[in-house]
């Protein structure tokens, strides 16, 4: 509708002029009309839709580790170069992709790196050359662990060494299980990934030796407890440090690793201390058990404290590297960890969480390294070429790595395909 402006403006003369005459001094001139158009309506706006949250990105944590590097003499003259020098890069190259995949990555050095200067030995008192040491943090590994049976094999001065090796060249290595000064023991090491963090605890039932001498008491982390005044190892009770520590670690990681030099060398079952400690262990806070020093594989299985806590405890990844002579102790384990990552937490995921059976490979006359391979991959035509069958004189086969891996491991065995999506 539209509406005429000069009518508007005569009814507003008259309301104004009341009924009385007005005197106009000048005419009024009406101007034109002018009409004003309909205003439309204006549209209610439509309300802009509420973005959906971005989903919280999960993802995965993932560590892993091997067993015993165990350098023979064999292993270490594979190192030795043409002009005379000693690289050991060779050792790690089979893994690279798992080492590159993981965020974390353990490895137990057996051998002491206990100084150049003492010349290389091998069993039973081993010094293996610092460029192990080289080789290792070059594959990528972020904790070495040395509480073994053969940390102090070249006494205090050997242990010394070796750590004034690591300080010196690689002081953002952890180091674990020995220590220059008996109050580093509290020491707890911690890496953190994301705001998740994973303490480390190393220990060994003793050094080879029923008695710890007084010069290394403290500077190598036991894991079974002994006299304080005499040193005499008890084997059958659990060190109350290694209680006190994995309590002190609970409290400040989320996740406490344990890994400890135990059990009785080449069985394929944990002994009766193993299970009794595990379980002390668990309950005293660890979540990740990691064994070493049977020389062989033992079993992965999940613990259960009385007090709730759990963990998750392999009780033996064997070698990594040997020339021993059992065809048992040819296959290793490489464990693998997941920490699936949420945005209501974190949690070990089982699925993508077990083990990566190994198998390594050395020539004989010379006895020299020759791989690590993959179990899955491992050929008859390999195990027919196996230096063990001339060095240890016993028949080999591929029976003999692959049966006991399918009854130890069982279902924890993960492939390469599982890991790394290959």
């Amino acid at each position: 509708m539209k509406i005429k402006f000069a009518w508007l403006c005569v009814m507003t003369m008259i309301l104004l002029g009341g009924c009385g005459a007005v005197e106009a001094e000048e005419p009024v001139v009406l101007e034109e009309a002018v009409y004003i158009e309909d205003i439309a309506e204006t549209p209610t706006p439509t309300p802009e839709p509420t973005p959906s949250p971005t989903p919280f990105p999960e993802y995965d944590i993932e560590l892993m580790m091997v067993g015993d590097n165990l350098l023979h003499m064999g292993l270490i003259n594979s190192g030795k170069q043409e002009d005379g020098s000693y690289n050991y890069d060779f050792l790690f190259e089979d893994i690279a992709p798992f080492l590159d995949a993981a965020e974390i990555s353990l490895i137990n050095q057996e051998t002491i790196l206990g100084g150049n200067e003492f010349g290389f030995s091998g069993y039973p008192e081993f010094n293996s050359p610092t460029e192990v040491g080289d080789a290792i943090v070059k594959a990528g590994f972020d904790v070495v662990l040395f509480a073994s049976n053969h940390a102090a094999d070249k006494g205090l001065t050997g242990l010394t060494n070796c750590l004034d090796f690591w300080e010196e060249k690689y002081p953002e290595t952890i180091v674990t299980g020995i220590q220059k000064e008996a109050e580093e023991e509290n020491e707890i090491p911690i890496i953190e990934i994301d705001g998740i963090t994973f303490a480390f605890l190393n220990y060994t039932y003793g050094p080879n030796i029923e008695t710890v001498p007084k010069d290394i008491r403290g500077k190598l982390d036991l894991l079974c407890a002994s006299d304080e005044d005499t040193g005499r190892m008890d084997y059958t009770t659990l060190h109350p440090k290694v209680m006190e520590d994995i309590k002190r670690a609970d409290g400040m990681a989320d996740y406490v690793i344990v890994c400890p030099h135990w059990g009785t060398e080449y069985t394929k079952k944990p002994s009766s201390y193993q299970e009794k400690f595990a379980m002390e262990m668990t309950a005293a806070g660890a979540d990740i058990i990691i064994g070493t020093h049977p020389h062989v594989v033992q079993p992965i299985q999940w613990i259960e404290a009385e007090n709730g806590n759990r963990s998750l405890c392999y009780y033996s990844l064997g070698n990594y590297v040997s020339t021993q002579k059992g065809p048992f102790s040819m296959l290793e384990g490489m464990a693998w960890i997941s920490i699936h990552v949420t945005e209501d937490g974190h949690y070990i995921n089982e699925e993508r969480t077990g083990v990566v059976p190994l198998v390594n490979q050395y020539s004989a006359f010379p006895v020299r390294f020759e791989a690590v391979y993959l179990l899955e991959e491992y050929t008859e035509e390999l195990a027919a070429k196996h230096g063990i069958k001339q060095y240890g004189e016993v028949p080999f086969s591929l029976e003999d790595v692959a049966a006991p891996s399918a009854e130890i491991f069982g279902d924890w065995v993960l492939t390469r395909q599982e890991v790394l999506g290959e």
